[in-house]
């Protein structure tokens, strides 16, 4: 059920449910940190390896200081520039914490998101949220409720409708080894904003086995359809033109008669609004029954790198499963 009823959101949440809430990077899966029953119905809603840490959400920064042990200069620095906002922190984690929240790290990884109806439903409760993506591992992220009652229906008591997803792809993730700061996941924060403010960050960004924090496995962001990503788009149209052809493209629509539908993410050849097109557009592209979606690169370049992140993973391949007894 799609509903606006943020006190309804918290009954549930506050009696062991899982629901899905809104934030300004994508749709999240949400339920209490603290509550095994609901970890584990997150973990088995998405078929998510147990290994891969949830991020906690918070409603205000004070609350950062119940969770973890410590929090170093840089990482103040950017609560300071990015909170409340898509960055994410992976910090040293207190015991309070439960294991089954970060894959058995010693570490959590928190944010406190930048959308208001969140924000006041966070400030409702007495504890802080896991709140991975809201579709299953490896798929699409949603940046709409539909999206999420598309995957999910009936499964999950409530969806919090929060309108579009305003950012459109996941936080950032920076973390800290021997204090130096590394960025574990790509996300709607540009690298280069990170190192303005903070100086170089080591990037550490793929670990399929026991990641430091979500994002980091090859196959993530996937359409059902086979997708390739190209910096020849009219060769690769060329190549596949006896196929049922779908376009993902920056900035301008292509001139072909070999191409059954186009998605152009900004006209206007902004990164940040193509980011915040870009899962709404695969969507609607995975529905078309293609045979083939091909996805434009994008310049390696502040947004541009980290939906190439996203298209890569979307492009690569898998056939693993998990579910948490």
């Amino acid at each position: 059920m799609i509903s606006t009823d943020i006190h309804q959101a918290a009954h549930l949440l506050k009696n062991d449910a899982v629901i899905s809430i809104p934030t300004e990077t994508v749709y999240g899966l949400a339920g209490n940190i603290f509550s095994e029953k609901a970890i584990k119905s997150i973990f088995n809603l998405k078929k998510r390896p147990l290994s891969n840490p949830l991020i906690v959400h918070i409603g205000n920064a004070n609350q950062l200081e119940d969770l973890v042990t410590q929090v170093p200069i840089l990482a103040k620095k950017l609560m300071e520039k990015f909170w409340p906002g898509s960055l994410t922190l992976v910090l040293p984690k207190k015991d309070i914490v439960p294991n089954f929240v970060t894959g058995g790290k010693d570490t959590v990884a928190v944010r406190m998101p930048n959308h208001e109806q969140t924000l006041k439903l966070l400030n409702l409760l007495s504890f802080p949220l896991a709140a991975p993506s809201a579709n299953p591992f490896s798929s699409i992220s949603p940046t709409k409720a539909s999206h999420v009652e598309a995957y999910f229906g009936a499964s999950i008591p409530l969806i919090l409708e929060g309108g579009n997803c305003q950012k459109g792809i996941e936080s950032t993730i920076i973390g800290f080894e021997n204090d130096t700061p590394v960025l574990y996941r790509l996300g709607s924060i540009a690298l280069e904003d990170i190192e303005h403010e903070i100086g170089p960050v080591n990037i550490k960004n793929f670990e399929e086995h026991k990641p430091m924090a979500p994002g980091m496995m090859a196959k993530h962001y996937a359409p059902k359809t086979q997708t390739i990503t190209t910096d020849n788009i009219l060769e690769s149209i060329d190549f596949y033109k006896n196929k049922k052809v779908g376009l993902l493209l920056f900035n301008q629509i292509i001139n072909s008669e070999n191409i059954t539908h186009q998605e152009v993410l900004s006209f206007n050849s902004d990164l940040a609004e193509a980011a915040s097109n870009l899962y709404a557009a695969m969507h609607r592209l995975d529905r078309l029954n293609l045979d083939i979606i091909i996805a434009e690169k994008f310049p390696e370049n502040q947004l541009g790198r980290s939906i190439n992140d996203r298209l890569k993973r979307a492009t690569a391949s898998t056939n693993t499963s998990y579910v948490f007894n």
